[in-house]
């Protein structure tokens, strides 16, 4: 259903009625199409309704007006799609060129003080790059450094995912020093999002990537890495490749 056709049977704005339209899209057969992709923190299965992103996106566009509270329930909501829908209702809200400062700072600390329930990268995904990365564009960005070092995994994808803002804007530095915190990472999904974010910050800039390779290609996690240089020539990826495949025999 188009959002503007969505929008005019939106007339309240609240978390309860989100869910009602949220449940009037439920799919048995979607739901198992997509449960499998997802998991929570502590490596079990996460609950779903069974309603397609596209859907909840439109639903979500829908409900722009949501206020922060409701949002916040939304949130806290068990279900995964609930969840999708409160992010992205925070997302249109901070792209939204109408949206005011107090507003914007409202929603940066609704996401850092609710992160637990930011739990999947999806999530992270969906929301860190403008309701995070935006709001502190024009100021000290310490916090990002401390969520790099955070014993939680889905801080620690916020913290190289929100510089997503910055690289748009052709500022590469935060993401490459971010990802130097997190090149040893134990965690899969941040190997992956690290590896992509300095391979987007070097197409900015190809020589800082190629000096962050320089230093730590021969050590990193092979998915990084491979991230990192998709989009190198043939060549390059066998150098930098290569590196990482000597330390190993060495190691033997």
């Amino acid at each position: 259903m188009p959002a503007e056709k969505l929008a005019k049977q939106t007339s309240n704005l609240t978390a309860k009625a989100f869910m009602e339209k949220l449940c009037s899209c439920q799919s048995d057969i979607e739901r198992v199409k997509i449960q499998r992709y997802f998991k929570s923190d502590n490596g079990t299965p996460d609950e779903f309704l069974g309603v397609s992103m596209g859907q909840v996106f439109e639903i979500a566009k829908a409900y722009i007006d949501l206020p922060i509270e409701e949002i916040e329930v939304l949130l806290k909501n068990k279900i995964h799609e609930a969840r999708v829908g409160a992010v992205s209702i925070m997302d249109f809200k901070a792209r939204s060129k109408k949206i005011a400062e107090i507003e914007r700072k409202a929603l940066f600390e609704l996401y850092l003080n609710q992160h637990q329930h930011i739990n999947n990268w999806d999530l992270v995904d969906r929301a860190a790059p403008h309701v995070i990365g935006a709001y502190l564009w024009d100021k000290d960005r310490e916090i990002l450094y401390q969520l790099a070092l955070s014993d939680n995994m889905w801080e620690r994808r916020t913290a190289i995912v929100s510089t997503a803002f910055f690289i748009k804007h052709k500022q590469i530095e935060d993401t490459f020093k971010i990802a130097e915190i997190l090149v040893n990472d134990s965690a899969d999904l941040i190997h992956k999002a690290a590896g992509g974010w300095i391979r987007e910050a070097g197409k900015k800039n190809k020589n800082r990537l190629i000096s962050f390779l320089e230093k730590h290609a021969a050590n990193m996690p092979r998915v990084m890495l491979r991230y990192a240089i998709e989009h190198f020539e043939p060549a390059e990826k066998s150098h930098y490749l290569g590196l990482k495949n000597a330390v190993k025999s060495l190691r033997r």
